[in-house]
């Protein structure tokens, strides 16, 4: 996920035990997050709640102009392998220059982006596809550069710490900014409702320009971008990427299907963007508190064991669906996800930027390897929208969705067993 002019931030061990001393401004011994953290954490926090407050309500403003699930899909399509395209080029501009400038000018798409649908208002599903891949583009600058900085501002004794607080951030996002916006077009009816969200985004996405100001921008050490380096790792027998790769493909399997239907199927099943709002409160208010408990609790000598009952929990949680599909059980699957999504994700994430600073080289490569990073994640992003894509052309009953639902669902759990050598206590990467 998350860079300066002032050193490397190498957030692990030297080969042969020798601790790495962090220059990084942003990171303090103990455990605790240092000045440029918080700032980080404050400009995503911006950049969620603008996202959120549009975000969330995108897929029905265009399943409402066009009643189409596969121009949804489409639409996803567009923006996951632009996306995935915008992250492996900025990667060159962010490790040879400055890596701030892409973190802004992905704010700034961002809020394009939602200028775009604001303009085209009902035309906006006869573009789908372009405005799909403008959305890819700003997330692509946007999150390439944002992953750098976290890595150099964290170490491995607080990155479960950020991530727990990011969670916690995300989980108020999601507590305020869709209930409002629900309240809003509901109120508002419809058009005039969402012309307003969006406006109050764009505002919003400023605000997180503004902030980025304030991030310190560590320089380049001369290091070139290698463009295939994560492909090399690939190939090598042995390398513990190949393990962590495959585990990454899987986290986006779920995310691919999960990060744009459940609002949907949501909206489909009540008829009501307000009754989409005060879902989003629900169950950010319980990841919230969740992300907190496990961000405080968890540690590395409990991590196997925390990610399996994770991963597993995430998936049993799709079964009352199978009952029927409504407003009390969709509540229900959404409350047990975000009761048990960060026993999943915050070891997910911590140990990929862990296996980063691993070793200097890693370091020397952190954009080549964040980039591979990505590259699992929409590789398992368009697994999952194939699937998706295959099934809704098919057939668009709600069994058949509730069946997609769990198929993808529990896919994480093969994740676990892909990163499960990269969980014990010793913080050793075989």
């Amino acid at each position: 996920m998350k860079q300066s002019h002032h050193g490397v931030k190498t957030g692990g061990r030297l080969p042969g035990g020798t601790a790495r001393r962090s220059v990084a401004t942003g990171s303090r011994q103990g455990g605790a997050l240092g000045a440029q953290a918080i700032l980080l954490l404050t400009v995503q926090g911006l950049f969620g709640v603008a996202s959120a407050l549009s975000g969330t309500f995108i897929p029905i403003y265009l399943w409402k102009a066009s009643q189409s699930f596969m121009l949804i899909g489409w639409f996803t399509l567009g923006q996951y392998v632009t996306g995935a395209i915008t992250f492996w080029l900025a990667g060159k501009w962010v490790k040879e220059h400055h890596k701030m400038y892409s973190l802004r000018l992905g704010i700034v798409l961002s809020g394009a982006f939602y200028f775009t649908v604001l303009m085209l208002g009902q035309q906006a599903k006869t573009y789908s596809i372009p405005i799909g891949m403008l959305s890819g583009m700003a997330l692509g600058f946007y999150w390439m550069a944002y992953n750098v900085v976290y890595f150099e501002i964290t170490e491995p004794d607080n990155r479960d710490r950020f991530n727990g607080i990011a969670g916690i951030l995300g989980a108020l996002s999601g507590i305020i900014a869709p209930w409002v916006s629900g309240f809003l077009i509901t109120t508002l009816q419809g058009e005039r409702g969402y012309k307003l969200i969006f406006t109050i985004s764009l505002v919003i996405f400023g605000l997180a320009v503004v902030g980025s100001f304030w991030l310190t921008n560590r320089g380049v050490v001369g290091e070139k971008y290698k463009w295939f380096h994560g492909y090399e790792q690939l190939k090598e027998k042995g390398n513990p990427w190949r393990r962590m790769f495959a585990a990454i493909v899987t986290q986006g399997v779920r995310e691919g299907v999960f990060m744009f239907l459940i609002g949907l199927v949501i909206y489909i099943a009540t008829k009501n963007e307000g009754k989409l709002g005060n879902f989003s409160l629900i169950t950010s208010l319980v990841a919230l508190i969740s992300f907190w408990f496990v961000g405080k609790r968890l540690k590395p000598g409990n991590r196997r064991i925390a990610m399996l009952a994770g991963t597993i929990m995430i998936g049993l949680t799709i079964l009352p669906l199978f009952y029927k599909v409504d407003y009390s059980t969709l509540l229900i699957f959404g409350i047990g996800t975000s009761l048990f999504i960060p026993l999943y994700i915050i070891p997910m994430t911590s140990r990929v930027f862990d296996l980063i600073g691993n070793s200097e080289q890693n370091v020397k490569n952190r954009e080549e390897l964040i980039v591979l990073r990505e590259a699992g994640l929409i590789i398992g992003r368009v697994i999952g929208l194939a699937a998706y894509l295959i099934v809704l052309s098919q057939t668009q009953s709600p069994v058949a969705i509730v069946t997609l639902m769990f198929c993808v669902g529990i896919v994480p759990i093969a994740g676990w067993f892909f990163l499960r050598p990269f969980l014990s206590a010793d913080n050793k990467f075989r």
